[in-house]
C-alpha cells in the first residue's frame, strides 16, 4: 500500500489549500481514508475521516466547517479542502488508510498505512 500526500505550502492567515493523498496498492472500497496532523510541539491529532464505499465524513471539531474531505473514485485520492486557516493548523499533514470496520475513526492506531506527510505552514 503506497499513500503520497501533496499540496502542503506556505499560506497567509485566512487563506486556503488543498491537500492530495493518491493510494495505490489495494482496493479501498472497504477502506476509511484519514487525514492527521502534528503540529510543533504537539501530539499527532485527527482532522478528518471519509469512508470510501458510502463517502460518510467525520472531522475534528476544530475544523468542522473549514476542512472539507473528499474523493476521486477514478483517481483513487482523497482530498482534504482546508479553508480559513490560521496559525494554529500549522502542522505537517498526515494521509493514513484503515479498514471500514474500524470502531473509531479518530484514532491513529486503527489505521495500518501512512504516508509521509505533507508540511502546511500558516503565517500570521
Amino acid at each position: 500500500v503506497q499513500l503520497v500526500e501533496s499540496g502542503g505550502g506556505l499560506v497567509q492567515a485566512g487563506g486556503s489549500l488543498r491537500l492530495s493523498c493518491a493510494a495505490s496498492g489495494r482496493t479501498f472500497s472497504q477502506y476509511v481514508m484519514g487525514w492527521f496532523r502534528q503540529g510543533p510541539g504537539k501530539e499527532q491529532e485527527f482532522v478528518a475521516a471519509l469512508t470510501w464505499s458510502g463517502g460518510s465524513t467525520f472531522y475534528a471539531d476544530s475544523v468542522k466547517g473549514r476542512f472539507t474531505i473528499s474523493k476521486d473514485n477514478a483517481k483513487n485520492t482523497v482530498y482534504l479542502q482546508l479553508s480559513s486557516l490560521n496559525p494554529e493548523d500549522t502542522a505537517v499533514y498526515y494521509c493514513a488508510s484503515g479498514p471500514e470496520w474500524m470502531r473509531v475513526v479518530s484514532k491513529s492506531n486503527e489505521y495500518d498505512s501512512w504516508g509521509q506527510g505533507t508540511q502546511v505552514t500558516v503565517s500570521s
